[in-house]
């Protein structure tokens, strides 16, 4: 695929880009490696003991009898689908793209077989002690990690980054996010800041499909599109975000639902996400309190009160959702989606807002995600730019040490915190739609911040 920025615009974005990621790579962040010699010796024991527990169940021991000559190796994921669904003969919930049964974590949760579930924590803590902690200990130097930030790599003309990879600590499960964030740390007398775009790439998708619904939803504070969604897929007609439950039904939607179909996923795959991922149900039919927890009910009573009483009745509610989705509620996203892939298909590629133009042989979820989730990058990558611009005229103390795609991370003086947020939001939310103005809907973005001296597991939000 040709990657090649194709305007004076497009070029200058890049090399202004990579001088001001080359700054905050110089920067880096400061690594506690007391920290990980101590926990990676405890992700190693806690490894040994479930391997141990795992060789003695009568799961391994039927695995062993199938495997002749050696022991199967419990690490390896051809092994075990081929043990799972070639000698258990279990029907797969998931598949590869070979057409094979599936063996990440999502498809082996679904399975709801206790020794897969031993499994998969000794992947995860394995991952955690040699992907995250180990990487730190090897890339760091003088007690600091100095990440590469690339701009030339990605094929959605995003960045990528490596030697750690920055962009991919983890942040979204709790255990994990604490393990490997609790070994980095700002500068001392420093706190660590973080500035991320808040809904960029929907704002993004909305300039170019310019969809009123979707639009509607942007602008009017009081609208809630995953709210919306969450009422109508879970047959909820008093929905209330603020209450836990409904919040967490509400984040179903948003990531089981509504962010899949946008990125060209189909009904299919978001019912098992929604129901046996995000709503622990099981597959085949549903029995009374069954699922999560659901006010003074669970969702399998509730959904089985109206009318949904198995997996495959769900699907096909989904199904009605996902026609619905597309037919009433965002027709106008869902037209722009043809009229643009007739356009690369006529012409064999597709061009960015921002001067770059995508070409070679793409699929039709690449041709309508690749111009958004560009775009999207050069947002933040512009508003760094700025921001390393303002740090250096100024002689800031505080430093931009990385960004992890809509984000950008500081290690900031405690005394320049107010001029920081007041400076990163007039970059991001004034300045920058007045430099490209077809960006068509307000842009926002949300702050964390941690304490002075405090890792970066310790975070919080900030109201800016």
């Amino acid at each position: 695929m040709n990657i090649t920025p194709k305007t004076q615009q497009a070029y200058s974005l890049l090399h202004s880009g990579t001088l001001a990621l080359a700054r905050a790579e110089r920067q880096g962040i400061r690594v506690d490696l007391e920290y990980t010699a101590k926990k990676k010796i405890h992700l190693t024991k806690n490894i040994e003991r479930l391997e141990r527990n795992f060789m003695e169940t009568k799961f391994y021991k039927h695995w062993c009898h199938t495997v002749k000559n050696h022991r199967p190796n419990i690490h390896s994921d051809s092994q075990l689908g081929s043990f799972l669904y070639g000698v258990k003969k279990l029907e797969p919930t998931k598949q590869t793209a070979s057409g094979k049964g599936s063996t990440d974590e999502e498809a082996l949760t679904s399975l709801n077989i206790p020794e897969l579930n031993t499994l998969l924590r000794i992947k995860k803590l394995k991952k955690l002690r040699d992907t995250y902690l180990s990487a730190f200990e090897r890339e760091q130097v003088n007690g600091y990690l100095h990440p590469f930030f690339n701009l030339n790599i990605a094929r959605t003309y995003r960045s990528s980054s490596d030697k750690p990879n920055f962009q991919n600590i983890p942040k979204r499960d709790k255990e994990s996010m604490k393990i490997t964030r609790d070994a980095l740390f700002p500068r001392p007398g420093h706190q660590l800041l973080a500035f991320d775009f808040s809904g960029l790439e929907v704002c993004i998708a909305a300039t170019y499909h310019n969809d009123p619904t979707m639009i509607k939803y942007i602008t009017d504070p009081t609208s809630d599109m995953h709210g919306d969604m969450a009422a109508q897929i879970f047959m909820i007609d008093d929905f209330d975000r603020n209450r836990e439950d409904h919040g967490t039904l509400r984040q179903a939607a948003k990531n089981g639902f509504v962010f899949p179909e946008f990125y060209g996923d189909y009904f299919k795959n978001c019912s098992d996400s929604l129901a046996c991922t995000w709503g622990e149900l099981p597959h085949g039919s549903w029995k009374a309190g069954q699922g999560i927890e659901l006010g003074d009910e669970t969702l399998s009573d509730h959904m089985r009160a109206n009318g949904i009483k198995s997996f495959d009745a769900f699907t096909e509610h989904i199904k009605a959702i996902e026609k619905d989705f597309w037919e009433n509620r965002f027709p106008v996203y869902a037209k722009w989606k043809e009229r643009w892939w007739k356009t690369y298909q006529k012409y064999g590629y597709i061009s960015m807002h921002t001067g770059f133009t995508c070409s070679g042989v793409m699929g039709k979820n690449d041709v309508t995600n690749y111009p958004v989730q560009g775009a999207a990058f050069h947002c933040l990558l512009w508003s760094f730019i700025q921001a390393d611009r303002i740090m250096i005229r100024d002689k800031w103390d505080t430093k931009i040490i990385g960004q992890i795609h809509d984000e950008i991370v500081l290690d900031a003086h405690p005394d320049e915190i107010e001029m920081v947020c007041k400076t990163i939001k007039k970059i991001t939310c004034v300045d920058l739609p007045k430099e490209w103005k077809w960006i068509n809907v307000p842009l926002n973005i949300d702050a964390e911040i941690c304490d002075v001296d405090s890792s970066w597991s310790n975070k919080k939000k900030l109201k800016i």
